[in-house]
């Protein structure tokens, strides 16, 4: 079978580095693999399946304490970690997913469609692009806000709908999604010390 590479690979090469390819796969032949749940999680972007980095103690601190912070908050809503999205063409895994509740079923499944509020926690040593490309194809889908937390850069990048990405520091106050008590850019980062 042959293997093609995307734009992103071949500059990757290009700059010297080493990278693994795979084959491009269709969405239903990529859902059907027995081990996309394997830990961490296998995605699919661009016909490729890409599996997520390993979390640092940070980054899962993060998560954890993230999600817990935002379902004591708010009524109608749900944050969940690392749940499958099933989009045309996509299939990303993001660290948080928050949805409305109603758009959730009583079966055990991957959430269909883009998520309410997409929560990516940059790992270390891992690029901001694929992070960014499944953020745009989140919000092409209709995710109505994005953050991509950076907590080696102590910032958070917010796109809302189709504007352009903002970054935000320090004591700044982030945009959440209405119901949600507000947060500073300092508050998040806190959570990766939270022992809790």
């Amino acid at each position: 079978m042959a293997t093609t590479l995307t734009a992103e690979q071949l500059d990757t090469l290009a700059r010297g580095h080493f990278i693994a390819t795979t084959p491009v796969l269709t969405l239903q032949q990529f859902l059907a693999q027995p081990t996309i749940e394997d830990s961490p999680a296998w995605e699919f972007m661009g016909g490729q399946a890409l599996q997520k980095p390993m979390p640092s103690l940070f980054h899962s601190r993060l998560q954890r304490n993230l999600v817990n912070r935002l379902n004591q908050s708010a009524l109608g809503w749900e944050a969940i970690q690392e749940l499958r999205c099933v989009l045309p063409e996509f299939s990303p895994v993001p660290d948080i997913v928050v949805v409305r509740i109603d758009r959730l079923g009583n079966e055990d499944s991957p959430l269909e469609g883009a998520p309410d509020w997409l929560i990516e926690i940059r790992s270390l040593g891992q690029g901001t692009l694929e992070l960014q490309r499944k953020i745009l194809a989140c919000l092409q889908q209709g995710t109505a806000l994005a953050w991509l937390i950076d907590w080696h850069q102590q910032q958070v990048w917010v796109w809302e709908g189709d504007s352009l990405p903002k970054a935000y520091e320090g004591g700044e106050v982030l945009p959440v999604l209405p119901g949600f008590p507000s947060l500073t850019v300092d508050q998040v980062l806190a959570f990766t010390q939270a022992k809790l």
